[in-house]
């Protein structure tokens, strides 16, 4: 009797403790969304921000952050596959795995600022980047990293022995067992980690500051050379962020709607980011079925 209160007791806080997560969750972007859906318009999408005057836009600062969540992720899956892969299946037990987890472990527990600062001098002026979307990228990719490592590391070490097991007895080479066997399986949960990896593009502020800049130069979107300074693809180019741009407009705006521009702001970035996860969870279950044949005949 004493087991099956206990029991009652437990259950009845993990699901309390539950739902006031999922109500906090909810009240917060509920609060975002109501207090900007208002703002927004395609004219509000496209237009470039004012800065003294009302009726600005975030068209430029939205490309930025799409933009640059591309050149982050070019440079992070790869690097991020990679580490996991060696770490999971080819590292063996011994100080230099046991070194690698450790600076993976501390790479991930360094502050946004450290991070910022440390690629505003290495980047930015000791390899000549300047403030650019490729700086803010590489630094983003150290955020990255380590949680593309540590989560593809353990999609592979999640799938059962007996696959693997079965691609021995079959004769089939190691590589061939990790990209026929072990990645269909682990895909769903690399994919997961890309989308929490991508997550802290889009909501990354303070690196950014350092790195990719605080300004925007005027852009041709006619204009596709990515060596010119005015092409919106060029990577080289100074470029600030929608994040980056709700901070500057909170802390230093001068424009009459300044309030309202951040507002809507903030409710895109947020439905971006809503947007972005449902789309990637359904790509890893398309891609995950058609990687592992699992797609029903008929």
């Amino acid at each position: 009797m004493k087991a099956k209160l206990t029991d009652k007791i437990a259950t009845f806080f993990i699901v309390a403790f539950a739902l006031l997560i999922v109500a906090v969750l909810a009240g917060l972007i509920g609060f975002i969304l109501v207090r900007g859906l208002n703002h927004i318009s395609w004219s509000f999408l496209t237009s470039a921000p004012q800065t003294i005057r009302a009726g600005g836009g975030i068209g430029p600062q939205l490309f930025n952050s799409l933009f640059l969540l591309v050149l982050t992720l070019i440079i992070t899956i790869p690097l991020g596959l990679g580490a996991g892969i060696y770490m999971a299946e080819y590292a063996k037990p011994g100080k230099i795995t046991g070194a690698i987890r450790l600076v993976v472990e501390v790479l991930s527990s360094f502050p946004s600022i450290v991070v910022g600062l440390f690629g505003l001098l290495l980047i930015v002026n000791t390899f000549g980047f300047g403030f650019s979307l490729f700086s803010g990228a590489l630094v983003l990719t150290i955020f990255n990293l380590p949680l593309m490592v540590r989560i593809t590391e353990q999609a592979f070490r999640s799938v059962p022995k007996e696959q693997k097991e079965a691609g021995l007895a079959l004769g089939l080479s190691k590589w061939k067992i990790i990209s026929s066997v072990l990645f269909p399986v682990a895909l769903p949960s690399i994919v997961t980690g890309t989308v929490l990896a991508a997550g802290r593009v889009f909501g990354e502020a303070a690196a950014l500051l350092f790195t990719a800049g605080m300004s925007t130069p005027r852009l041709d979107f006619t204009n596709w050379n990515p060596l010119s300074p005015t092409s919106p693809i060029n990577p080289f180019r100074p470029a600030e962020t929608l994040a980056v741009h709700i901070w500057k407009i909170n802390s230093e705006g001068i424009a009459p709607d300044a309030a309202q521009i951040a507002a809507g702001a903030s409710a895109v970035l947020v439905i971006l980011v809503l947007v972005f996860n449902l789309l990637a969870r359904w790509l890893g279950g398309v891609l995950y079925k058609a990687m592992t044949a699992s797609k029903r005949m008929g």
